[in-house]
């Protein structure tokens, strides 16, 4: 009777299928950093599949139907793929262009009352007509002091460009 139990409950909670490494087989539906390219067989483990991968949509189960349709259409998505690369790349083209200028409350000596940040410049950008989120963006640290700085801006695991931000005194 006991038995019966667990195995009926076993049964409604399957588990992922294991790879040949321990880790569960995932195809890959998106392009995740660190971890694969768009339609790969990834193999990763357990937590990171069920709580971040699978419930992000970024990730399915890779069971040998979903390998075989992605074998089929491998040549549409390289070609997808090319596409989205290639506006990735005229998208960097046009950051690299820019230099934007961001007002900030500083002292005499130039040094910052706060400082700006990532979403400073994305907003910045987002004036410009130019979209990009604020963890694309990758600073050192927050920008403290007036001044020229150059800041990298991540768009895909391939493309990543400089982008000049000046921080001036706010005009009194």
């Amino acid at each position: 009777m006991v038995a019966a139990k667990t195995r009926a409950r076993r049964e409604q909670f399957k588990r992922l299928p294991k790879g040949a490494n321990g880790g569960i087989e995932l195809l890959l539906i998106q392009n995740v950093d660190h971890v694969g390219k768009q339609g790969e067989v990834v193999e990763v483990r357990a937590g990171h599949a069920n709580n971040f991968l699978l419930p992000q949509g970024l990730a399915i189960i890779a069971t040998e139907h979903h390998k075989r349709m992605v074998e089929k259409h491998k040549a549409k998505l390289k070609e997808i793929e090319k596409k989205r690369l290639s506006g990735l790349q005229g998208l960097a083209d046009k950051i690299a262009q820019q230099s934007i200028t961001i007002e900030a409350n500083a002292n005499d000596e130039g040094h910052l009352y706060g400082s700006v940040g990532a979403p400073e410049i994305a907003a910045a950008l987002k004036a410009n007509q130019i979209v990009v989120t604020d963890d694309q963006i990758r600073l050192q640290g927050p920008l403290k002091e007036l001044g020229l700085y150059t800041v990298k801006v991540h768009l895909h695991q391939e493309i990543e460009c400089d982008l000049k931000v000046w921080v001036v005194p706010t005009a009194a």
